[in-house]
């Protein structure tokens, strides 16, 4: 018996044990850790932590919150991505572009309420982790290839350009009476006079400072040696006493875990801005880490990323903090420290608590301009032109979709731009699926190999048969497009056209409306004297049709082949019969005339 329950006890802690490890995957990793690898993580995690504690500071500055809040931003949500991310380099925290959209989109809620805007932020944050959650259990990760290239280009391009004309009144020391891009543009003339001397001298020279810095040292932490010469000027020469805004002083230890409460007045709001914070963080988040991972040539998981995200902000929200997403300035350093494994977060999140409970008071004397003097130099690392103008040589549909997506982050709003973008994406590919690229087809001479007549000159129609090939699912949408279509170009190829051949090879899906536009297109063609074959995916052909109860029809009607080759062949051989046909019956007639005079001689 006591052996029975020993028996027992150690298959339910082995089942234990699996569900945590399929539950937190993380652990495994932390359980059989590579003592080998222990240097290089160490080495990686104090250079990711040199590095987002500046950095913590001031996109919490962005985002409207507290400095303090930036680096509680930059601990939990770390350990949450160690133990559930698929990625052994990401480091996830405070991140420009969502800090920025987080700003806009708490600002008009909070309607100049300090303390309600920190609610909405835990809430926001705590939304954002639920939708990652939610998306996560039912395998959404695919979502992030709805925001393209060009798209995120554009938002990328967009919010640098707000971030770095947001903070050019801190910069200078003065303050923006107008909140949106062309208001703050026009505005800015009268602005200028009023800069504060002592705050414009601090801000540009930090900034100077920090690009000076990166080109000749690049592998130091250039923002935290800035923030540290700044606010060391600041308390050498007590320059705070001459108005030059500082942080002040910080509260120090770690944070206080705290249950979000979501304010229900505002609870509409909030749900589209997770749903979109969600989605566009995780996108930014699974290109940097499918960058890295590509570089180190291993795979990820993007649905236990959008798990990872979801564990991270969720992190945040309990931690006093904002919504966080991949940041890929920090997941570069880790990197290039030669980062191996995600034991770098944990001894990063490490470092960021142990400066919090023993380093916040230098932090008092970092005056604005600097923090405002990183941002702008974040904002110049989000910017690259030269995707443009790839895009403008490569597609010049992609070019406008970059550069509506920039002027509507940068003018309507950073939320209301990505919406708009993403919907101007949307409408471009349904109006390509609703109006797809088509082709007539032909072959060289003395050759059976089939052509786009468009990009071969060499090639030549085929004398009696139209081919025609439709590159798209045959759908609703697009149904009586393409019936229309292969109408007009019967009747314009003139009376000489007895076969339309459609290569149904690149028509991979079709629906009741695509069935029903072939059955009647069979049917028009039928009264012009035509025949109509289907040529390739001849059992899929078959498969619909009797899904949709339309394979005696089908095979009543319709001429099929598993190739264009076949149909061609089938197409010649016809021809061949019918020509010889005509000629017995034009020789007929000649043959009965000699008959007859043979007859009239006798």
């Amino acid at each position: 018996m006591p052996t029975l329950q020993k028996t027992l006890a150690t298959q339910q802690d082995s089942a234990l044990n699996k569900f945590f490890l399929r539950t937190i995957p993380g652990l495994a990793l932390f359980l059989n850790y590579p003592r080998d690898c222990w240097r290089q993580d160490l080495l990686a995690g104090l250079s990711v932590a040199s590095v987002a504690l500046p950095v913590g500071v001031a996109y919490a500055q962005l985002a409207g919150m507290s400095p303090i809040a930036g680096l509680y931003a930059s601990i939990l949500p770390m350990v949450a991505y160690a133990l559930f991310g698929s990625s052994r380099q990401l480091i996830v925290g405070p991140d420009a572009a969502t800090c920025a959209m987080v700003a806009s989109t708490l600002l008009p809620m909070a309607a100049g309420l300090p303390e309600l805007y920190i609610s909405l932020s835990v809430a926001l944050a705590l939304i954002t982790g639920l939708f990652c959650l939610l998306a996560s259990r039912f395998k959404l990760g695919f979502l992030a290839d709805f925001l393209s290239p060009p798209i995120l280009a554009g938002f990328l391009n967009g919010v640098a350009i707000s971030i770095a004309l947001g903070q050019l009144g801190k910069l200078l020391g003065f303050t923006f009476q107008k909140h949106d891009f062309i208001g703050r543009i026009l505005e800015l003339p009268n602005r200028l006079p009023e800069l504060h001397p002592a705050t414009a001298i601090i801000g540009l020279g930090t900034l100077v400072f920090i690009q000076i810095i990166k080109r000749l040292l690049p592998k130091l932490p250039t923002s935290l040696i800035a923030m540290a010469v700044a606010a060391l000027v600041i308390f050498s020469l007590n320059l705070q006493s001459a108005g030059i805004p500082v942080i002040g002083l910080l509260p120090a230890g770690l944070p206080t875990l705290h249950w979000p409460t979501i304010p229900r007045a505002h609870l509409g709001e909030l749900l589209g801005a997770g749903a979109g914070l969600a989605l566009i963080s995780f996108s930014s988040a699974i290109l940097t880490a499918r960058s890295f991972a590509a570089k180190n040539r291993y795979e990820i998981d993007a649905d236990r990323e959008f798990t990872a995200l979801g564990m991270a902000n969720i992190a945040a929200a309990f931690s006093q903090g904002f919504v966080i997403s991949g940041a890929d300035s920090r997941t570069a350093v880790n990197d290039h420290a030669g980062g191996k494994t995600q034991m770098v977060s944990l001894v990063a999140a490490a470092s960021i608590a142990i400066a919090i409970a023993l380093f916040t008071a230098p932090l008092q004397y970092v005056p604005i301009a600097a923090l405002a003097a990183v941002l702008i130099t974040a904002s110049f690392g989000l910017m690259s032109f030269a995707n443009f103008i790839y895009f403008r040589q490569a597609s010049r549909g992609e070019y406008g979709i970059a550069i509506l997506t920039i002027i509507g982050v940068a003018c309507v709003g950073v939320m209301q731009g990505m919406l708009f973008a993403v919907l101007m994406a949307t409408l471009r590919l349904l109006i390509k699926l609703a109006r797809p690229h088509e082709s007539l087809l032909g072959v060289y001479p003395g050759k059976n190999s089939f052509h786009d007549l468009s990009h071969h000159p060499g090639a030549a129609p085929i004398d009696g048969m139209l081919v025609y090939r439709f590159d798209a699912s045959l759908n609703f949408f697009n149904a009586n497009y393409f019936r229309q279509r292969v109408l007009s170009l019967a009747d314009g190829a003139g009376s000489h056209v007895s076969w339309v051949v459609l290569d149904t090879v690149p028509i991979n899906q079709i629906d009741l409306a695509g069935i029903e536009a072939i059955i009647i297109l069979q049917r028009d063609l039928k009264e012009r004297g035509i025949a109509l074959a289907l040529s390739g995916r001849k059992s899929q052909t078959e498969f619909i049709a009797t899904r949709h109860h339309k394979l005696d029809e089908l095979h009543a009607n319709f001429l099929i082949f598993s190739s264009l080759k076949q149909a061609y062949r089938a197409f010649r051989q016809q021809v061949l019969v019918q020509t010889q046909m005509t000629q017995t019956a034009a020789q007929l007639p000649l043959k009965w005339h000699a008959e007859e005079n043979e007859a009239a001689q006798n």
